[in-house]
């Protein structure tokens, strides 16, 4: 029998890789605790009944104080209407979807839906409005 000189180990030395891993998941989870998703805070009301999973084309937040901001941007409520207009004219079937503080007065929201309503009445449009719940308990 022929035997080799040259033994190659199949061992594999891991710790370099290992560390260089840790590094990337302590950078990770430095980085992320930074990102703000939400940059108004609101207290949303509660619901039990799940999640709505329907496509979001434009987001309308109110705040405690009544103040109306879409896609994070302060509007009074007469610029409400033309703006919603100018940003859901790209599609024909879109959903508003309505962060509301819970303290927020029901009118409030009733103006960000007869906008909405008013758009699609006089584009012929179809877009929802969806009122955002906090599902936690």
């Amino acid at each position: 029998m022929l035997e080799s000189r040259n033994k190659i180990s199949p061992a594999f030395n891991s710790s370099s890789m290992s560390d260089l891993v840790f590094l990337l998941l302590i950078f990770f989870m430095l980085t992320s605790t930074l990102i703000s998703p939400n940059a108004i805070k609101l207290l949303l009301p509660k619901s039990t009944s799940g999640q709505t999973m329907a496509k979001q084309n434009v987001t309308v937040s109110i705040d405690a104080e009544e103040n109306f901001f879409v896609e994070n941007q302060p509007k009074t409520l007469e610029e409400l209407e033309p703006f919603l207009s100018q940003l859901l004219s790209a599609t024909q079937e879109g959903t508003v979807k309505l962060h509301s503080d819970k303290t927020v007065q029901v009118q409030s929201i009733v103006y960000v839906i007869d906008a909405v309503n008013h758009i699609n009445k006089l584009k012929g449009t179809k877009h929802k409005v969806i009122l955002a719940t906090d599902a936690s308990n």
